[in-house]
């Protein structure tokens, strides 16, 4: 099973805590500039697995692409299931499914399958589990820092994408949902 999602990275990037001598206001850069790329990314909590581009527009051809690159990943002689939400990219008549894979499109404002919206330590846990990606990539990787131009943007995402997906105990760590492999 995989989940899949975008995320938006650009010069006008989130701020994230950071530590500090008590008492003090650190400074943060911030950007004002407004150029970005999208990080299309799906993981497989159960493998540790993910599969991922960074591409300039979130269109039916970026999502084609994305379909085909997960479809590498998912093992020979195996069925991919890709969870995505509704966005109009993913439920194009347009889009040519790979054979090893099956979309399956979360109802619209959907909970969390379970009456548990917190993880392990209080941690707030997302109905899409690549929700959570995105915010660990950018509590680590992406946020308190200034993109020098597009090139760095594309850098900065590819190294931060790269940089999880070298961490398969971490991906099943912030992935498992256990009502996605309940019967199992």
């Amino acid at each position: 099973m995989w989940f899949q999602d975008e995320a938006r990275i650009g010069q006008k990037n989130g701020r994230t805590r950071i530590w500090a001598k008590k008492g003090t206001r650190p400074r943060l850069p911030a950007d004002q500039r407004y150029q970005n790329a999208y990080l299309f990314g799906a993981i497989c909590p159960m493998h540790g697995k993910g599969a991922g581009l960074v591409l300039p527009a979130v269109t039916t051809e970026a999502m084609q692409r994305h379909l085909e690159e997960i479809s590498l990943h998912v093992a020979r002689g195996s069925h991919g299931v890709v969870l995505m939400d509704r966005a109009g990219w993913h439920q194009t008549g347009r889009l040519n499914v790979p054979k090893n894979l099956t979309i399956i499109l979360l109802p619209p404002r959907s909970p969390e399958p379970s009456s548990r919206l917190r993880g392990p330590f209080g941690a707030t846990v997302a109905p899409q589990p690549v929700e959570n990606v995105w915010q660990y990539l950018r509590q680590n990787w992406l946020s308190n820092r200034v993109f020098a131009d597009y090139e760095a943007i594309l850098d900065a995402s590819c190294d931060a994408w790269n940089s999880i997906i070298a961490m398969p105990d971490t991906i099943r760590s912030i992935g498992w949902r256990d009502w996605a492999y309940a019967g199992r």
